[in-house]
């Protein structure tokens, strides 16, 4: 994970020459090669926000006996997160004000780690805000397994129903029966990865009986969401079948092409000329991947020794990043696709009609909001071995390609690619179709601004609470990407493009150097060097 971070934290755009893939073997494309050094240096920045609030994520309430009173309502993302950072409407219960919680203006700023929890689980007159909940799930993996949190909870959920029990008011029972289990909804629905966990499913599933026992409508709510969470999971296990096998048939394209004739190989043109149609089966599969990422995948990437935990490093050896780590490596896939394109042709025209092409389809994207794929195709074009092609760069019209280079140029941090951002995300809070309700981030840089609010402020404070405040605003960053992934795509599929995509084989680092010596020679000793050791151990020849 130190290399992950490693190298997700030096990625920039790349200038032209420079490699985009990330160092480091999760970062590694499916041609497998190691990367290059050839990075262009990273400007001092730091990270700046959207400020735009996410909207709600989406959690059915528990349904409550005819005649009963309704569940009460929880204020959504969008009233919740204003510009502050952090939720300024939290219900309180009168023992929170002495319990370890502390408060400023009506605003939950630290409390002690059982505080918290106890915060967490309701009561017969107390319902957690909505917003809490997705913050303490989200953050609390910092301090503890979330096995060990749903044990703590099913311990204080049972001894609340116990006292209940004892209550001669029997509506009491109904009254905190219908809490709990919308809490364990929202866990299930919000944090489903959670629950491969066999412990976790097991306290998940001991609770929910327990409390739908003797009510027939809360045993139908607690079957309705068993099976939801059941079919996440079964989607992610097929999911990841996929990846794998689609890494395990992975070839470099050059050992291919020892094998069949350059004259009967297909090229993207060929599976799909209309570059607004490639633009558009990029965005579905940027949005297919984006949505298998679990929200606590941002914060387990991150998670280091608790300083009040003399035993253990929390969730160390229980680290799952895997969907943010294949969606990265999409990136880099697509970004090696893009050169091998340009690279592989043999006439000049035809590499420079394929520059004009992809020029075409990164405007798309940046039309779509799909900010992601506009960035691994300008890093794909600005890499060493197509931008040294200077014969083929003369026949190409450039004026679009240099907008597109401003628009996601990295100086002053990014600032005219978080201005277009800020852009897409306001276009989709007041989106009348699902087209304009898209708005994809480019990943790497969204993973930096994550990185450096959690560095950049302590987990506890010195008198060991929890820094409640800091996880508002990392929640607040969290939930408007998890608004971004539930967006629909709105574009058909077209099957052969989709796995010519995700599939074709693509040059190495060293066959993309050796294909555009072959195209353009050697300019110099250096590359001349080159290229005789690429024939030497690529091709056999000297």
């Amino acid at each position: 994970m130190a290399k992950f971070l490693a190298a997700l934290l030096g990625c920039t755009l790349p200038s032209k020459g420079a490699s985009p893939r990330l160092e480091g073997t999760i970062f590694s494309t499916l041609a497998g090669e190691k990367s290059s050094s050839d990075y262009k240096k990273e400007q001092r920045w730091t990270p700046v926000y959207c400020g735009l609030a996410a909207a709600c994520l989406k959690s059915p309430l528990i349904e409550k006996p005819g005649g009963k009173e309704s569940m009460p309502q929880t204020p959504p993302f969008s009233a919740m997160f204003d510009s502050s950072g952090y939720n300024r409407n939290l219900y309180q219960s009168a023992e929170d004000s002495c319990g370890g919680l502390c408060y400023h203006d009506n605003n939950l700023l630290s409390g002690s780690l059982e505080a918290l929890i106890q915060h967490l689980v309701p009561n017969v007159d107390y319902y957690p805000d909505r917003t809490y909940i997705f913050t303490f799930l989200l953050s609390s993996r910092l301090f503890m397994h979330p096995y060990e949190l749903m044990a703590k909870v099913c311990h204080l959920c049972v001894e609340h129903q116990r006292l209940s029990e004892g209550d001669s008011d029997k509506n009491q029972m109904r009254k905190i029966a219908p809490k709990i289990l919308q809490l364990l909804t929202e866990w299930t629905e919000t944090f489903p990865y959670d629950f491969r966990d066999e412990r976790m499913m097991r306290n998940l599933k001991d609770l929910a009986h327990r409390m739908a026992s003797g009510e027939e409508t809360y045993r139908k709510n607690v079957q309705q969401m068993m099976q939801c969470l059941i079919r996440k999971l079964a989607a992610l296990s097929q999911y990841e079948e996929v990846l794998a096998k689609l890494s395990s048939t992975a070839t470099d394209r050059l050992t291919v092409l020892k094998t069949k004739p350059q004259s009967i190989q297909r090229d993207i043109m060929t599976v799909c000329s209309d570059p607004y149609t490639l633009a558009q089966q990029l965005t579905h599969i940027e949005l297919e991947r984006l949505n298998y990422i679990g929200p606590e995948e941002f914060v387990q990437a991150f998670v280091q020794k608790d300083p009040l935990d003399n035993d253990k490093t929390c969730y160390s050896e229980r680290k799952k990043t895997r969907n943010l780590e294949a969606y990265v490596e999409w990136f880099n896939r697509l970004s090696y696709l893009v050169a091998t394109e340009i690279c592989m042709p043999v006439k000049k025209k035809h590499r420079a009609r394929m520059i004009e092409y992809f020029i075409d389809v990164a405007r798309e994207c940046f039309n779509i909001g799909n900010f992601n794929s506009l960035m691994a195709i300008i890093s794909g074009m600005n890499m060493s071995p197509v931008s040294r092609l200077k014969k083929t760069w003369a026949k190409v019209k450039t004026a679009k390609f240099d907008i597109l280079e401003h628009q996601m140029d990295p100086s002053s941090n990014f600032y005219n690619y978080r201005t277009a951002l800020r852009g897409a995300a306001q276009r989709s809070l007041t989106a009348h179709s699902s087209r304009e309700k898209i708005v994809i981030p480019f990943f790497s840089l969204l993973i930096k601004d994550i990185y450096f609010l959690n560095e950049g402020c302590a987990n506890r404070l010195p008198n060991g609470h929890v820094n409640f405040e800091k996880f508002w605003e990392l929640a607040k960053q969290v939930s408007e990407f998890m608004t971004w992934k539930q967006v629909e795509c709105p574009f058909e599929h077209d099957r052969k493009v989709l796995q010519y995509l995700l599939s074709v084989p693509v040059f190495s680092e060293d066959a993309l150097y050796l294909a555009s010596y072959e195209s353009e020679g050697p300019e110099n000793n250096i590359e001349k060097d080159r290229w005789k050791s690429l024939r030497s151990s690529l091709l056999g020849r000297v």
